[in-house]
């Protein structure tokens, strides 16, 4: 059963590629609303970047684990329960934080395992189910709108989190906030026996798809591009609200800033999913990526509210000009690989494998920043240079050739 809308640019909605969204943007709320303030629950506990560190590092390396693990039984089971774990455990982790209250900072590592699990668990499902379910005709419209969904929620969260939080005293706003997160965690796993039971069989064989790299010129171009994606993403993820509490005192602050940055994305990503075509695929991930790393500049040596609020506009606009066709890029190379309807899980494993690399190096780096170097001039210097990894993602998709034929099969 499918629906035609003008909205929709006419792209067919299923009931699965409908509930998909609609979990994608579920999930997407609760983490905004929540998410940057689990970093500054914990700065407030302890002050100290490296425990910020510790906490993002356990995140990053307990998921692509848990990626290995959670492919295998896609496998074995069924991939709408290997979501709906990993929902739960999202949700364990918000009701651990609730118990533990002001003692979160002796928790980091078990909480940031916690939430390693969930996020693997969540997105080894979500990536093989948008895989399936979306075709390459409606990738480009799935990716954006999912993004302006995500935009939406992030309009909303921080902003309704950063009120709540500072119209209490002590961390009675933080227990309110997580409280609605898990509360939305929830109803993502009663939306999720809605869809359809999606059964796998077959060998699980991560290992094999992992040696493909030497036979696809394709799939070894996007894995290595994912690598520096996560090289970014791995600091950036967690320092930039850090920056933006430290200079306002305010988690209200935090909320607007947010706001703003979503705000602008909403709109980025509506008009990138009906604007960048196929054949400007290659062109919108190079501007994207050269304007994500201009903006840093903006911020990393002189640090004020109203230049935090510039970087989050323009990362805004440059975040769907470069993820929409990247994303979509990613999924059609996977599409054309070797035995792809068989082993599109272990295509998502692999592919989340580099992703995290690039993060557990990031952070790595900025523990060694700011445990060996004064903190003032090592990080600035640091985020100039993992800053560069989203540009050099265009080095990598540039060379990526859908139009080729096919490499010849092998066993």
């Amino acid at each position: 059963m499918s629906k035609k809308f003008r909205w929709t640019g006419e792209v067919e909605l299923t009931k699965d590629l409908t509930l998909l969204i609609l979990i994608g943007g579920i999930y997407s709320l609760s983490i905004s609303l929540s998410n940057t303030f689990v970093n500054i629950y914990l700065w407030k506990q302890t002050g100290e970047f490296v425990d910020l560190g510790i906490y993002n590092l356990s995140i990053v390396i307990f998921q692509p684990l848990t990626f290995i693990l959670a492919g295998r039984w896609a496998k074995k089971i069924d991939r709408v329960i290997v979501l709906r774990i990993g929902v739960i455990f999202l949700a364990v982790f918000y009701i651990v934080v609730l118990l533990v209250g002001e003692h979160a900072a002796h928790y980091l590592f078990v909480l940031g395992a916690l939430l390693g699990v969930g996020y693997g668990f969540y997105w080894l499902a979500f990536n093989v189910l948008t895989f399936e379910i979306t075709e390459p005709e409606t990738r480009d419209f799935f990716n954006g709108f999912l993004g302006t969904l995500t935009s939406a929620g992030g309009m909303i969260g921080p902003v309704l989190a950063g009120a709540i939080i500072s119209r209490f005293i002590s961390y009675k706003g933080y227990t309110i906030v997580f409280g609605i997160s898990l509360f939305l965690f929830s109803l993502a796993v009663v939306l999720s026996f809605s869809l359809r039971r999606r059964p796998s069989e077959g060998k699980y064989l991560f290992r094999r798809i992992l040696q493909e790299r030497k036979y696809n010129k394709n799939w070894s171009l996007i894995t290595s591009a994912h690598f520096f994606q996560g090289l970014r993403e791995g600091t950036f993820l967690f320092i930039i609200s850090v920056f933006v509490f430290i200079t306002t005192k305010s988690e209200f602050a935090l909320g607007t800033f947010g706001l703003i940055n979503s705000g602008v994305s909403f709109i980025a990503y509506y008009a990138a999913s009906r604007i960048i075509k196929k054949h400007y695929r290659k062109r919108a991930i190079m501007l994207g990526g050269l304007i994500l790393y201009g903006a840093i500049f903006l911020i990393i040596f002189n640090v004020t509210y109203p230049r935090l609020l510039l970087y989050a506009g323009t990362i805004a606009i440059a975040y769907p000009m470069l993820l929409v066709p990247y994303i979509s890029t990613t999924y059609d190379v996977i599409g054309r690989g070797w035995k792809a309807a068989e082993m599109r899980i272990e295509y998502i494993v692999v592919r989340e494998l580099f992703l995290n690399g690039g993060r557990i190096t990031s952070i790595i780096m900025f523990i060694i920043a700011v445990t060996q170097f004064d903190e003032a001039k090592s990080i600035p210097i640091l985020l100039a240079i993992l800053g560069a990894g989203h540009a050099c993602i265009y080095l990598f998709i540039r060379k990526v050739h859908l139009d080729e034929p096919l490499p010849s099969p092998r066993t």
